[in-house]
Formats: C-alpha cells, sequence, structure tokens
C-alpha cells in the first residue's frame, strides 16, 4: 500500500510514519484491491491532527481527529476508518446476497 506523508507545522518523524504504516496494515484485509493513502501530519494551536484519505478503486474514505496527542490522534482517525470500511463491505455484502433458498 503506497502511503503518501505529508507534515504541516512539524518536522518529519520516523516515528509517526512507522506507527502509522503499522495501523494502516490493519486496513489492508478490508479491502480486495490496492488502496492508496494519504496521511497529512499538522500542528493546529495545540492540537495535534491527522487527516486520511484512501482511495479503494472507486471508492474514497476519509477521517480527521484532533488531539493533544499525535499517536493518540493515528489511533482515533484509523479506528474511523475501519468502522467505514467495514460499514461499506456490509452494505455491499448484504447488498448481493439474495434470498436463501428455503424461504
Amino acid at each position: 500500500m503506497p502511503i503518501d506523508f505529508k507534515f504541516r507545522n512539524l518536522e518529519p518523524s520516523d516515528g509517526l510514519k512507522q506507527h502509522t504504516v503499522d495501523k494502516l496494515a490493519k486496513i489492508q484485509k478490508y479491502v480486495e484491491g490496492p488502496i492508496d493513502a494519504q496521511v497529512v501530519f499538522a500542528v493546529e494551536k495545540h492540537l495535534h491532527c491527522v487527516d486520511v484519505h484512501l482511495h479503494d478503486g472507486g471508492e474514497h474514505f476519509q477521517g480527521r481527529e484532533e488531539q493533544e496527542d499525535m499517536y493518540a490522534s493515528i489511533d482515533l482517525v484509523v479506528d474511523k476508518l475501519l468502522h467505514q470500511l467495514t460499514k461499506s463491505k456490509d452494505r455491499h455484502h448484504n447488498h448481493r446476497r439474495g434470498p436463501r433458498a428455503d424461504e
């Protein structure tokens, strides 16, 4: 999964990048094809913000989280994206399913 990192008002950190890659690896099992990810780290006033945009074929998912700790922001935004992906996967799965044979 190619991930594009951008840092605003913050020095690039290998620790943040590695933590984000580890967390986004969880998302790979919810999609069938390759996904592209764009992650923007920013510091606004006293908050650490993380914006993530995922492109999975024809679908787009995005999440934004603001916390006082950057690692907490990463964890929470990945949780939001996992929720969106599972909801989308369930929607597609239930949509394709026909009536049961015994009904």
